[in-house]
């Protein structure tokens, strides 16, 4: 049977804090208002054009 390491979780986890520390320094930012307009106006567009070209 395989043994447990006990120590072993604890250095995966600080490695990958790590890791999205130092990406979210450099990472491209959007802000949050605008995802929520571009989905409102996807909205818009898909009725808009269900309405226009009808099955």
């Amino acid at each position: 049977m395989a043994r447990e390491r006990k120590g072993e979780g604890f250095h995966s986890a600080a490695g990958l804090i790590r890791y999205f520390d130092a990406e979210e320094k450099t990472a491209f930012k959007i802000d949050p208002r605008l995802v929520i307009a571009m989905c409102i106006a996807t909205v818009v567009v898909i009725t808009a054009v269900k309405f226009a070209y009808p099955l």
